[in-house]
């Protein structure tokens, strides 16, 4: 199993990432869904660079928290080896998150960690029962990596 981090930039506000427990939590996430042979790509971002994702891949151009491209399917699936997909959170927005849900930044961004490792391997949200669906993923797999 390969966990690679990228970011934070440096002199972000609210860079504080501890990479070395991210690292753990994100393997703890791989083995919890049945994935610990897997590769994943974390990129720690600013909301600058997150909002250029989201306008180019999703229409969006706004800052958001969490983006996954996933390799599990499309034109190059076949040629993805054991590489799940890459997950890209904005510190800057999370660590706005932690702040107003009085999380500590860790904490939150091992829950967009856990959001969006699940949309790589086809959870979704858009319509109710799906949300439902992964809403209780996204508990059992934070239950698991919490003991």
């Amino acid at each position: 199993m390969s966990v690679m981090i990228s970011g934070p930039p440096e002199g972000l506000r609210g860079s504080r990432v501890d990479v070395t427990r991210l690292r753990k939590r994100a393997r703890g996430i791989l083995a919890a869904i049945g994935r610990s042979r897997s590769e994943l790509s974390i990129a720690l971002v600013d909301d600058e660079s997150i909002a250029e994702l989201n306008a180019q891949w999703r229409d969006k151009p706004r800052a958001t928290d969490v983006l996954s491209f996933s390799l599990m399917e499309g034109d190059f699936a076949d040629h993805r080896g054991g590489m799940l997909g890459d997950v890209v959170i904005s510190v800057e927005t999370a660590a706005e998150q932690a702040h107003d849900r009085h999380r500590s930044l860790d904490e939150t961004i091992c829950h967009l960690l856990v959001h969006g490792v699940l949309h790589l391997i086809g959870h979704d949200h858009e319509k109710d029962d799906e949300a439902k669906v992964m809403a209780a993923e996204e508990r059992r797999v934070k239950r698991e990596i919490a003991s």
